[in-house]
């Protein structure tokens, strides 16, 4: 087959659902050629917006991705206290009392749903539901630990560890759960990615056959997607980098590996692997990459860089042996920073 005839990642699926922070923006920032490619994609699929942050509206989100160029409105975006509300019915009767640590995004939505906000454990509380803010004080999760003594439920939004911004990761959700769960001893339920409630939603909200979902972190997006059954791209704008790819649990692995939004329409190459006892081989177009026992090393770049991160990620996932346990060879070490430049 021609290299021009291979499908592309937008080609794979009729309803394109993306991530944002990491893969549409960074903090107020868009990232590069991430507007443009949605546009794009905007003009033949159905394309929605799924976000763990729990800190603001849907339309808030709407607001920001329209004054970056994507003329979205708050239907096209799905947030995690939305999918909250999915848990929430199946733990607790409507109507009932909830603690919230968290700011308006999550506050506005469950008010909207007929659920009554309390701000202590001395009003008893029926369950406890955790979400990012900002402005998230030691007092809120006292409050909470208080109340979840009693053994009532317990819903977070998601469990993200870090948030991507501006100056770099700083403390998400998870991060801020984690000191409530060191204190109760115990887990949350989660509606956020990696979880399946949100990805329910989504669908819901945007119906269709094939959906391709893409991400930047292999834990929890790539992961979620895969949980789904929906197709996953990783982009490397975000959190998670070629390392991580090739560490990644057989659940969390990626269908398609993206430099940035601008491979959705290229190309994208499927992945040939041979074996000979001990000798592994991988191709990815005309990019080549080998092991000889535990040894990895390039054989070929190819014409499009990013192929030879494809064919060392197959050819990782394909081996015996841990990636940890992997020696790469300096001239493909040097190919794969080469190929996200």
């Amino acid at each position: 087959m021609a290299r021009d005839a291979h499908p592309t990642p937008l080609d794979s699926a009729d309803v394109i659902l993306s991530d944002l922070d990491g893969v549409v923006y960074r903090g107020a920032a868009p990232i590069p050629h991430a507007v443009t490619a949605l546009n794009a994609a905007r003009e033949t699929k159905t394309v929605g917006f799924l976000t763990n942050n729990a800190s603001r509206l849907a339309a808030d989100v709407a607001e920001q991705l329209t004054t970056m160029g994507l003329g979205v409105d708050a239907d096209d975006v799905v947030t995690s206290p939305q999918a909250t509300l999915l848990l929430l019915s199946r733990v607790v009767e409507p109507g009932t009392s909830l603690l919230v640590v968290g700011g308006p995004g999550l506050t506005t939505v469950l008010q909207g749903a007929g659920y009554r906000l309390v701000r202590t454990a001395d009003e008893h509380p029926d369950a406890v539901v955790q979400g990012f803010s900002p402005h998230v004080s030691w007092n809120d999760l006292a409050e909470a630990a208080y109340a979840l003594a009693s053994g009532i439920p317990w819903v977070a939004t998601n469990l993200d560890t870090a948030l991507p911004l501006e100056r770099g990761l700083a403390p998400g959700n998870g991060a801020i759960v984690a000191a409530v769960r060191a204190v109760v001893n115990r887990e949350p339920l989660v509606a956020g990615k990696p979880e399946e409630a949100i990805f329910d939603a989504a669908r819901e909200r945007f119906p269709g056959s094939r959906w391709l979902f893409i991400g930047d972190q292999v834990d929890t997006d790539i992961r979620g997607a895969n949980r789904s059954g929906m197709s996953s791209a990783l982009v490397f704008t975000g959190i998670s980098q070629p390392q991580d790819a090739f560490a990644a649990h057989p659940d969390a692995r990626p269908d398609f590996i993206l430099r940035d939004l601008r491979d959705l329409t290229l190309p994208y190459p499927p992945i040939r692997l041979t074996r000979n006892g001990k000798f592994l081989k991988s191709a990815a177009a005309d990019a080549v990459v080998a092991a000889d026992g535990r040894r990895v090393r390039l054989v070929a770049t190819g014409e499009e860089p990013m192929n030879v991160i494809r064919a060392t990620a197959a050819l990782i996932w394909e081996h015996a042996a841990t990636f940890d346990s992997l020696e790469l060879d300096t001239e493909l070490h040097d190919a794969i920073i080469a190929a996200l430049r």
